[in-house]
């Protein structure tokens, strides 16, 4: 396992509120390319969204700071994140369908 491999992290969030239709898996996706991270953005049947990252933990930080802000027209309640090791299982970032686990 290299360096890199060795710090990198895995954070899986839900964020609860008015999260759906106001941009807010784009703006996830485009924060989280913007940091290097990879993964997915999904939202969920429940009207939450999930989204699963893996990356650098400081990086991973970050998106978790946006994802409590989310964009403008968005009203977070609350963000549930937790914390793993990578897997490594992803080549970048990208919004997936609800349909599908993700992973």
């Amino acid at each position: 396992m290299d360096q890199e491999r060795a710090a990198s992290a895995r954070l899986e969030a839900t964020v609860r509120g008015r999260v759906q239709g106001v941009g807010f898996r784009f703006f996830v996706a485009h924060r989280a390319e913007a940091l290097g991270l990879t993964g997915w953005v999904k939202n969920a049947g429940d009207g939450t969204v999930q989204c699963l990252a893996e990356g650098r933990r400081q990086d991973l930080e970050a998106l978790l700071a946006a994802l409590e802000l989310g964009p403008s027209g968005a009203r977070v309640e609350s963000v549930s994140p937790a914390w793993s090791a990578a897997a490594g299982s992803f080549e970048r970032f990208s919004i997936v369908s609800g349909w599908t686990s993700g992973d």
